[in-house]
């Protein structure tokens, strides 16, 4: 399968990223993704059954650009260990994160880009140490994006309020 299809196609929530699960590599990437991060790409929102946890699009596309300009080395991280290990632990996680990400999104205080920053990193924090170790390079490409994604968004926030959220939550966990 080629990685710029998959990248295309599969767009997943940035909590999701957050909480150690495979970003998507770049598109120039020339190697295919092993079989077990095709599976993750493709199948990790199912894993994850959220209702109202909900990305904004501007967040949604900064951490997008973000993940397609990731360097060879943090794209090797992607291998078929870590990306079985975080399928095993996302299905037999997924409902207690996605409970947990709708329980704080609907307790968090408007406007969306705050609910939305802060549930997605008290989750992140909740679950991320009991991610296998197999994932931890995982982590560390998501913790990367997640900051790089958080501080752009703050600078280019025209909104006061989201300005604030992404900066309180930018530091990740």
């Amino acid at each position: 399968m080629s990685l710029s299809g998959t990248a295309r196609r599969a767009v997943l929530t940035a909590a999701l990223v957050c909480v150690s699960m495979p970003v998507f590599p770049s598109t120039a990437q020339a190697a295919p993704l092993p079989p077990a991060c095709q599976e993750a790409l493709l199948e990790t929102l199912d894993k994850f059954p959220v209702v109202d946890f909900t990305v904004p699009d501007k967040a949604k596309n900064t951490m997008i650009t973000q993940v397609l300009g990731l360097s060879e080395a943090d794209q090797a991280v992607f291998t078929e260990v870590a990306c079985a290990a975080w399928n095993s632990w996302a299905t037999r996680n997924g409902q207690a994160v996605a409970t947990d990400l709708d329980s704080r999104y609907r307790n968090a205080a408007g406007p969306v880009c705050n609910k939305f920053a802060r549930s997605a990193l008290a989750t992140i924090k909740k679950h991320a140490p009991n991610v296998p170790a197999e994932t931890r390079e995982m982590e560390r490409v998501a913790k990367t994006v997640w900051r790089d994604s958080m501080e752009k968004l703050a600078a280019d926030a025209t909104n006061a309020d989201c300005r604030t959220a992404y900066n309180a939550v930018k530091a990740g966990w």
